[in-house]
Formats: structure tokens, sequence, C-alpha cells
């Protein structure tokens, strides 16, 4: 028997802890994709065009079963979806130590190469770990250790823009194992240059369009549209652009990678697209500073011809057609405006809305449940959303006319 080599890492466990399949934890799936808090029935949708099959939608996310081509076309094609995560294990522990044999018996070396990076991220709900740092050392550990094992070598960690990123999430008794297949969240769609201090997630602007009824060839606007997030998914969506056109995925770096497929999968979405055309997609903010940033984003895009963009106060706007949709993320008091000038402002709102838009349907999110009440209106729905950690209502004001009082310039939107 030969020695053993000095680098050589310690033995695997005699007994390890098993990685059994689920039991009475939820029904097995493939995968799980997460999404802001409020859109899941948007991302099923999405994950069936994509030819997914549904097993259960969550809180933020969904379960699904999906091949290859599913996973890649999700990955490419959702606007809805933050991440794609493959799952590649789960199993009951009663202590810290079974985690790292767990995670120790699983084949990580048949799944991705010595030479990728790796970042290791922990998710617990309601599980009475001492320390998620500790478990996420410890999953990384187990991680280098098979590697070493079978290889003699480690993979680095990169913690900032990993090759592989690994998910770990726990409930009181249970951890099911991820492979992160995007990479970057998907909400980052590869060409946005700019953001603003009041911006959303793309993900979550997509949803805002889809939840308000907006179809493509209806006027658009947005009054504060700051980065011009909004504007560049509702042109994204009239002209049938996949979201993920321009960006890397990190399925692309595991071994079962299939470049053929891949390229055929692109080339669909491709074959989809619409000709770029002039679109009835306008926004606006009051900050040239932030118009700026919204004009280079739409050029980063393809947009910059495409979306009429102006510098104004929101209340100064005249409608640009009789008839329309107009979504907007004003200032709600969590990072900009204070909130004795929003209570003012408000009203404003309300009034402009009401002498300006008749016709129009206005669709405002707020994470403040009292602004949106000094409006004067009424709103026929309230669709409860998260932005971010911030619990928001999505809210739709059929317009009549009504009376107009002197109004004031609007706080900044970023």
């Amino acid at each position: 028997m030969k020695p053993q080599p000095a680098h050589s890492s310690p033995r695997r466990p005699k007994k390890p802890h098993p990685v059994r399949p689920e039991r009475d934890v939820l029904p097995p799936a493939s995968h799980f994709a997460t999404c802001p808090r409020g859109l899941e029935p948007l991302l099923e949708a999405e994950l069936i065009a994509a030819g997914a099959q549904i097993v259960r939608a969550l809180p933020a996310g969904v379960l699904f079963m999906a091949d290859a081509a599913a996973e890649m076309r999700a990955n490419l094609t959702s606007r809805i979806a933050t991440r794609i995560l493959r799952k590649v294990g789960f199993t009951r522990y009663q202590k810290e130590e079974h985690i790292y044999r767990a995670a120790l018996e699983l084949p990580w070396p048949s799944w991705f190469g010595v030479d990728k990076t790796i970042a290791v991220k922990v998710g617990a709900q309601n599980a009475s770990l001492k320390s998620l740092n500790f478990i996420t050392l410890k999953i990384k550990d187990a991680i280098c250790d098979r590697f070493r094992e079978e290889t003699r070598e480690r993979p680095s960690v990169d913690t900032e823009a990993p090759d592989v990123p690994v998910y770990a999430f726990f409930t009181p008794d249970a951890v099911t194992f991820y492979l992160d297949t995007s990479g970057a969240p998907l909400f980052k769609r590869g060409f946005k240059t700019e953001a603003s201090a009041a911006s959303i997630k793309e993900n979550l602007a997509a949803g805002l369009l889809m939840l308000s009824g907006w179809e493509p060839g209806t006027p658009l606007l947005d009054p504060m549209c700051g980065a011009g997030t909004i504007l560049i998914e509702a042109a994204d969506m009239a002209l049938n652009r996949a979201p993920g056109r321009a960006r890397h995925f990190a399925f692309e770096h595991y071994r079962d990678f299939d470049a053929a497929l891949w390229k055929r999968i692109k080339a669909e979405a491709r074959a989809q697209e619409k000709p770029l055309r002039k679109l009835p997609i306008f926004g606006s903010d009051q900050d040239r500073w932030v118009v700026d940033k919204a004009r280079n984003n739409l050029a980063a895009a393809g947009y910059a011809d495409v979306i009429e963009l102006k510098v104004s106060d929101a209340l100064e706007l005249t409608p640009p057609a009789p008839v329309g949709t107009l979504v907007t993320n004003p200032p709600y008091g969590e990072r900009l405006g204070e909130a004795e000038d929003l209570a003012d402002w408000y009203p404003q709102l309300g009034d402009w809305l009401k002498k300006g838009f008749s016709g129009w349907d206005a669709w405002i999110i707020s994470g403040d449940p009292l602004l949106p009440k000094l409006m004067g209106l009424k709103a026929s729905r309230r669709i409860p959303l998260f932005n971010g950690m911030i619990e928001t209502r999505f809210l739709h004001y059929k317009l009549i006319a009504g009376s107009m009082r002197p109004l004031k310039p609007a706080p900044s939107a970023g």
C-alpha cells in the first residue's frame, strides 16, 4: 500500500449521514426559482412557457421539474425570476456535524471542475443553527475536501463573482443543497450601466407591468422614471426580447453544459423578437442628471431611439395620448423625500391625475400605507408586493375627471 501524500485531506467519515430523498417536507422537485414576493403566479406562467412542470408555489418562489432545455429557457426568458436553483441534495440532520457529512457525500467533482471558483450561501427558516457563518464555512470545507479526495486539488473561493454559486437552505430538521444555474441575479439583465437612488429591480418592474394589464401598443407613461427601469422592461416586452440576451449564466460552467442546445435555444429566442421600432412608451423625471442616466441605460439596451424621454416635473406633464397606462414608483419616504414634503405633495399628485388623465389607468407602488390615501382617489385594486424587504401595495386607479387644486413642484424621484 502506497503511503498517503502529506497534503491529502482527512479520510471521509466511515458512517456518513445519508443524503436521502425528501420526505414529509415538500414534494420532490428538480429546481427552485426565486422571485420577489407577490409575483409567484407570474413566475409559474413563465416557467410553464419555458417547458417546466410546476410542483408548488411557495412564498417568494416556485418548485418545479425541468430538463436541461427548460432550465436554460427559464434563465434566458424569465422576466420575474431572481435565480434558478438546481437541487443536488437533501438530508435530515440532527446535529451540525451531520451537515458537513452530508455535503461531503455529494459528488461535487462530477458537477464542475476544480478550476471553477465557488461561493457558498446559506438561508434558513426556523432552523436552530448556532451560526450560519459557521455552517457556511463547514459546507465550503466539505466541497473542498471532496475535491481533494478525488483530485488532490481544491477549488478557489470567490465570494464576489463565483463561477459556481452553491446554496444551502435549512428548515428545523432538513437541509437542501442547490447549484445556482443563474450566477448573477437574473434581474441583472447585462446591459444596464446606471442606477438611481430609488431604482426598483428589473424583475419587480416587469411584474408591475404584467400586473397592470398593460398591453404592448397601449401608450405607457412613467412620469418619475428614475434610471428608466420600467421603460426598458416595457420595451423588452413590446419587442419580445429575452431579458437574459446580453448576459452570461452559471450553468455554462457545469460539466453537463450542452453548448449546442444552448446555441439553439438562444437562436429560438432571437427568432421570436420583433423588429426595432419607435414605441408609444414615455418617461420623464425632474432631475436632468437622472434623465441622463436613463438615456445611458436606454442606449445600452438598444432603445435610444425607441422610447421618448424628457426632463419635467411630473405635475407639469400632459398626457402623451388620450388614453393609456401610467405605471410609476413615486417616492414614499423610505430613501427619498421628507415625510412632511410628501404629505403636502401627494394631494397634488391626485389632483394632477384627476385633472389631466381622465380615461387612463394609473398604477402606483407605495411602501407607505398612508401617503396614497392623501391623493383623494379610491384604489380599485390593492396588490400586496415586496420591494426588497419593504412591504408595499401596488395600487390601481381608474381615472375620471375631478377637481384641481393649485400644484406645487414634485419632490425628486431620484
